[in-house]
């Protein structure tokens, strides 16, 4: 039987056998709030992408170490993740699938607003700007 060397080693193997197990329930993967809804179908439309999809991944970069990406898509990959919630469908590559289980994507405008927000539940530290994270 495998053992750990680390404690630090069993709680991230926890984590990743959680994270299989959540979406082998086929669990919504990421959720979208009204908000986020109600900005990705306009900015959709003012952009002639009616019909598109959000798609949503994750890339080295940022202050904190990994950076969010989102776009606009319609074309899937077959190593894709295809999830749907609130009536928008949403999109993520293969590398970034374990990142982001149990994320909500939000949008928050207005004179403070940051624009679309990741509240990723498995970002061990994210950057005060909200746009990078770490785990």
């Amino acid at each position: 039987m495998f053992k750990p060397k680390s404690y630090l080693l069993q709680v991230k193997l926890c984590l990743i056998f959680a994270k299989i197990k959540i979406f082998l329930n086929k669990d919504i993967m990421i959720k979208v709030t009204d908000s986020a809804k109600r900005k990705a179908i306009d900015l959709m439309k003012e952009d002639g992408k009616a019909g598109f999809f959000i798609r949503v991944g994750v890339k080295g970069g940022g202050c904190s170490g990994l950076m969010y990406e989102l776009t606009f898509d319609n074309e899937i990959n077959e190593s894709d993740k295809s999830f749907e919630d609130n009536g928008v469908k949403v999109v993520v590559d293969k590398k970034s699938f374990l990142y982001l289980i149990g994320t909500t994507l939000d949008f928050s405008g207005g004179l403070n607003g940051k624009g679309f927000v990741f509240s990723n539940p498995n970002a061990d530290r994210t950057c005060g700007c909200g746009e990078s994270f770490s785990l």
